[in-house]
């Protein structure tokens, strides 16, 4: 086993280094598109519509990496407490959603990101008491089986390190950088550090939106690399370790920042298509339907596949007045009457559309 230099506190590093001109070039871009974003999530009323249904999205591409695999309509079943069989995989991918639920709950209540936090995100998405790691970690091997990166392997020092982590989180004072920049070097850290048995690439990726929502980046978790991570898997692995071989942070970097602009604008496309679809919705049922009302809309957005319950739920009304609403609905062509099992589904197609195939490309 190759022999690997211990972990330094991200502080250790010169901030100036980061200043260079493709690195500023970068972040001018990567923060102008990350401010669009949050002022166009505003745009949306009920909030809750955009944490789910990008929530559920994220939960799904972060899982993928972890070669989780499941479909949109399995998660959407699950979602809705389908009596049908639900993949395992589907379970998990829900699980992570609930940890990035937790981990945003704590950060608006205390506006910090602590250790304990990260701990709590970690025990929800595995469902497990077991905390930082007590064992040494998986040594990470490239393709010929040869080992090319241990993570720390003892317990005080996986302690010491993450408490260092902490600081760099929370004390803007620590490292004179902009909070992109620093969300890079978080992230790498982590991965490096790799603190627990299981989950710690997804939980990682919910440190990143955690971190620009503490930072006032965002006023909700919008904004998620797991696609962008997805589509250049390789590149990533490759910039990590070339970190750890060469120090070649300028690059890593460099990465980070083009996956914040690219995410963003592909979200904001997502955000404008749900806005539209949703618009469209409001208006027509309102012209034409008595019932309507904006706790039926947010019902509708909020769960692509919705069901009786949940109408009964969200608008107090009775079982048979729920039935007759989205039997309504279904007739006027804005969701999708499916049976499952014993249950009846109502599909909102539009949205399905959305989160399923992704927002038309401009001029598409």
């Amino acid at each position: 086993m190759i022999a690997m230099p211990s972990l330094a506190p991200l502080d250790q590093l010169r901030p100036e280094r980061f200043d260079t001109p493709a690195i500023l070039k970068r972040l001018a871009s990567a923060s102008r598109q990350l401010a669009e974003l949050k002022g166009m999530a505003a745009t949306i009323p009920n909030q809750g519509i955009l944490i789910n249904t990008l929530g559920l999205q994220e939960a799904k591409d972060s899982s993928e990496i972890e070669n989780i695999v499941t479909t949109h309509d399995d998660l959407f079943r699950e979602e809705s407490n389908s009596e049908a069989a639900i993949t395992l995989a589907a379970k998990e991918v829900l699980r992570y959603r609930q940890a990035l639920r937790v981990g945003f709950d704590l950060v608006q209540a205390q506006g910090l990101l602590t250790v304990n936090h990260i701990i709590s995100i970690q025990r929800e998405l595995e469902r497990n008491q077991a905390g930082l790691r007590k064992l040494p970690g998986t040594a990470l091997k490239d393709g010929g089986g040869r080992t090319v990166y241990t993570p720390p392997q003892e317990p005080a020092e996986i302690e010491r390190l993450m408490g260092d982590l902490e600081r760099f989180i929370n004390d803007p004072g620590l490292f004179a950088a902009d909070p992109l920049i620093k969300m890079a070097l978080i992230h790498h850290q982590f991965e490096s550090i790799h603190p627990f048995y299981d989950g710690n690439g997804r939980t990682g990726r919910i440190v990143n939106v955690l971190y620009l929502v503490k930072e006032g980046l965002l006023d909700i978790p919008v904004l998620y690399l797991s696609q962008h991570i997805v589509r250049t898997k390789a590149r990533y692995y490759e910039l990590l370790q070339r970190v750890r071989d060469q120090d070649h942070w300028e690059d890593w970097v460099l990465y980070m920042l083009e996956g914040v602009e690219a995410t963003a604008r592909q979200t904001m496309r997502t955000i404008a298509a749900i806005r539209e679809v949703l618009l469209d919705y409001k208006h027509r049922i309102r012209a034409d339907h008595r019932f309507y009302s904006q706790d039926l809309i947010n019902n509708l957005f909020m769960h692509p596949y919705t069901k009786i319950e949940f109408l009964q739920r969200d608008l107090g009304v009775s079982r048979v007045t729920a039935t007759k609403y989205l039997d309504t609905l279904a007739a006027a062509g804005f969701v999708r009457k499916l049976k499952i099992g014993r249950g009846n589904y109502y599909i909102n197609e539009a949205l399905h559309r959305i989160l399923v195939a992704g927002p038309q490309e401009p001029g598409a």
